[in-house]
């Protein structure tokens, strides 16, 4: 493992130098990678196995047609290397759980029984595994229980793939029955196009992806965003203005150079008037904040927020709940802005920034 200096602490981290795919594939050679659930993080992982040389084989329930047709579209053939969930656990000797969450509780039985002494269960998530007395996912203790978490979404990791890169993960062992499990791992994470692996535990890995999502991924951001653009408008700016100022150069420009550099890079190449205000504004938004990302962890920490994905996830409706939650985003005046400003960029960059590969997009249903 490299050591590696993260702003003055010390960290070990697996990278494609110290563990080369020839390694990987070595450890895998008799592998057969069965992936459970063809939605969000499937496709990637188990495209980006097989264009890698690995066994792979997909477990898909015909109940989700779109899933199926979609596993079928990208290449995978009913019979070879497509299956339904049952024969797939069968086959596989590492069973990766990539359905969704919710699905897990109700797709283990059927995973459990067909488990083999020394084959590997795989998660994506720590989720079923920490909190297993709601969701009743509990091993057998004769085989590997693994991890690898990519930090993105499935459409990024192939995209990325594609291009060459990869999206960094962290990797966790939480029981080892043969002896390789962490070897075990590690070939798994490099084989689906991790970038660099950083070690964790699943309990860690899923208090901090619960709070990063509902957080500054996904909830604290899409609220700042609203709330920008609400006060913008009702100060009278128009949507065009309020939204290129609240989203649009946010997401084409400024985003984009703290990737590339840091959120000091960023500050450097902004003008002095928005170096200032951005430095004198982030304490309060900091003060502001931080009391509800407490309750927040609180909360994940607790077990009250798997309650809740349990509880609404696992519903026969959910799809179409969501759909209609969805939907009253999309057709806010916000975002129906956001579509006219990106039907107004140039083709090609919307192109480059916008399209995604084959096979990858999409909410999974499992």
């Amino acid at each position: 493992m490299a050591v590696i200096d993260f702003g003055g602490v010390k960290e070990e981290v697996v990278t494609r130098k110290e563990f080369p795919m020839s390694r990987a594939r070595k450890t895998l050679k008799n592998e057969v990678i069965a992936v459970i659930g063809y939605g969000v993080q499937g496709p990637a992982q188990a495209l980006n196995m097989k264009d890698n040389g690995f066994k792979v084989i997909i477990g898909q329930s015909k109940k989700f047609q779109r899933d199926w047709d979609r596993a079928k579209k990208d290449g995978w053939i009913p019979g070879k290397d497509l299956f339904d969930i049952e024969e797939a656990c069968e086959r596989g000797t590492v069973v990766e759980m990539l359905v969704s969450d919710a699905a897990q509780r109700a797709v283990w039985p059927t995973v459990k029984e067909r488990l083999n002494p020394g084959d590997a269960l795989y998660f994506s998530h720590g989720f079923s595994i920490v909190y297993k007395n709601q969701t009743q996912v509990i091993p057998p203790k004769d085989v590997d229980v693994v991890m690898v978490a990519p930090k993105g979404s499935g459409t990024s990791l192939r995209r990325n793939f594609l291009s060459g890169a990869g999206i960094n993960s962290s990797f966790a062992v939480e029981q080892d029955a043969t002896g390789s499990a962490r070897e075990r791992c590690i070939a798994l994470g490099i084989a689906i196009g991790s970038g660099y692996l950083f070690p964790t535990t699943f309990r860690k890995e899923v208090f901090s992806d619960l709070t990063g999502e509902r957080g500054v991924l996904m909830g604290a951001i899409a609220g700042v965003f609203e709330a920008q653009y609400e006060v913008l408008r009702r100060h009278g700016h128009s949507p065009s203005e309020a939204f290129n100022e609240t989203v649009e150069e946010f997401t084409e420009s400024l985003i984009r150079l703290v990737g590339e550099n840091g959120m000091d890079w960023m500050y450097a190449n902004c003008s002095a008037t928005a170096q200032r205000g951005a430095l004198d504004w982030k304490p309060r938004f900091r003060k502001a904040v931080k009391p509800v990302f407490d309750v927040l962890y609180k909360k994940v920490a607790s077990g009250e927020e798997t309650k809740r994905v349990l509880q609404s996830c696992g519903r026969l409706d959910y799809q179409v709940q969501l759909t209609k939650e969805l939907n009253v985003m999309a057709n806010s005046e916000m975002w129906r802005a956001g579509k006219a400003t990106r039907a107004l960029r140039p083709k090609e960059a919307a192109k480059k920034f916008s399209s995604a590969p084959k096979g990858t997009t999409g909410r999974s249903s499992n």
